[in-house]
């Protein structure tokens, strides 16, 4: 079983909404809107990394 696309949308969103709210930041000289946009996006690269290993878990040990 692969990583389902409802978890890769999710994933996809929050990436997306972190570079909106990371571009708001630059735009405005919200410094933490900037980084919180840039934590949104880590925490999605996280989520799809740790997603990636489980599918690679499953496909190795079936």
């Amino acid at each position: 079983m692969t990583m389902s696309t409802e978890d890769k949308a999710k994933n996809l969103a929050q990436k997306t909404g972190g570079a909106i709210k990371e571009a708001a930041g630059k735009v405005t000289g919200n410094e933490s809107l900037e980084a919180e946009g840039k934590v949104d996006q880590s925490k999605a690269d996280l989520k799809q990394g740790a997603e990636k290993l489980k599918d690679g878990v499953r496909d190795a040990t079936s």
